[in-house]
């Protein structure tokens, strides 16, 4: 029961339906959604704007770290266990292959980075991001001794598996990057026509 003079919860003696403990609930929920209302935090557009900057920053960051000899030793067991990316071992050697990763994440993220002011170059960036995780991705079932053995294999992840497992999360914000952007860019030419 609510008193309406204090506006308190008032939970009655005896009663252990919840339904006291559910409307204190409700009352804090509401409470916090006022707050996070007024100091802006759900803003249009504020979640997709960090998203598409948290993205340029790890492409960046990913990028950054293929340019170095320690970096390509460890990408090692990644490529050479990847059905898609196995062939830049013979094309380009291992530093080879680990530049060309950089620099393509670059790219993606530069890509990604003009789509603050350009939605169609941040079409190219997310769709070049999605391709990017999706390669990686596949990489999972592949990879030697990625399950454990001594916990019965799959789903126990062990070795390079749980990193891996990272790219999910960085394939869908890349597609929800790319889902927003072909929307904004497809409302955007539509204004433009009239329609």
């Amino acid at each position: 029961m609510k008193n309406t003079d204090t506006q308190k919860v008032v939970l009655p003696i005896g009663d252990t339906s919840g339904r006291a403990t559910a409307s204190a609930f409700d009352e804090i929920m509401h409470f916090l959604i006022k707050i996070l209302t007024k100091l802006g935090l759900l803003k249009k557009n504020l979640d997709y704007h960090m998203v598409r900057a948290s993205m340029v920053i790890i492409l960046f960051l990913f990028g950054y770290q293929k340019w170095f000899a320690y970096e390509a030793q460890g990408l090692i067991p990644f490529i050479s266990s990847s059905p898609l990316m196995s062939w830049m071992y013979p094309v380009f050697g291992i530093q080879g292959a680990s530049w060309f990763l950089g620099v393509s994440e670059w790219l993606f993220g530069a890509l990604l980075f003009l789509g603050f002011w350009n939605k169609k170059l941040g079409i190219l960036g997310a769709a070049g991001s999605c391709v990017t995780f999706i390669m990686t991705v596949t990489i999972i079932p592949f990879m030697p001794d990625g399950w454990a053995a001594s916990a019965g294999g799959f789903p126990a992840m062990t070795g390079n598996v749980p990193f891996l497992m990272k790219d999910l999360v960085l394939f869908a914000v890349s597609f929800y990057l790319l889902k927003q952007d072909v929307e904004r860019a497809s409302r955007a030419a539509d204004s433009v026509k009239g329609i």
